[in-house]
């Protein structure tokens, strides 16, 4: 898989760096959305967590895809400006109270 960055997008609102990125995967399958999201994070000197891959579209009758995600400044930044869904679909997801699952004492 080679990917391209062919546009990147300031966001300072939003903590964040919009990409759209072009993949050339000839004579292979659509890559994962995990695959993506590293190579998005190697290439814009990132951490994996706080990169949120929106989409990825692929090309009909050729190996290629385009997609769009948003690298933010943190982690944190991502759970603040980012919808539930894809966070979890990214596999980013907040740090759980130590007694969530214990029962109330009553």
């Amino acid at each position: 898989m080679k990917m391209e960055i062919t546009q990147k997008k300031d966001n300072p609102l939003q903590k964040r760096v919009e990409v759209y990125f072009k993949l050339d995967h000839a004579g292979e399958s659509t890559p994962g959305r995990n695959a993506v999201a590293e190579e998005v994070a190697k290439q814009m000197k990132s951490k994996r967590d706080c990169v949120v891959v929106d989409t990825i579209e692929s090309v009909y009758g050729k190996g290629m895809s385009n997609g769009y995600a948003k690298v933010y400044d943190s982690k944190e930044a991502a759970l603040e400006f980012d919808r539930e869904y894809l966070l979890k679909r990214n596999g980013i997801e907040a740090a759980k109270p130590e007694n969530a699952d214990a029962p109330a004492e009553e």
